[in-house]
């Protein structure tokens, strides 16, 4: 199973609605204190799925990513 990484800063961004989808839909998710991605997390919303960047314009364009690459 993927291992989906997201950064506690970013739920600025609103990322902890996205966190509390996937989690309620059993993936593997962790919020790390600080992913050293700063200048992006000042930008948007992102994770790191599989150590892969993923970022969008919105959480809820977020979650529908993660979720595009999650089935491929």
């Amino acid at each position: 199973m993927a291992l989906i990484l997201f950064c506690e800063n970013n739920f600025s961004q609103g990322t902890e609605e996205v966190v509390n989808k996937l989690r309620d839909e059993d993936y593997d998710v962790e919020v790390e204190s600080c992913l050293g991605f700063c200048g992006d997390c000042a930008v948007g919303p992102y994770a790191l799925v599989d150590d892969e960047f993923i970022q969008a314009d919105t959480p809820d364009d977020l979650y529908e990513m993660i979720k595009d690459y999650l089935d491929n």
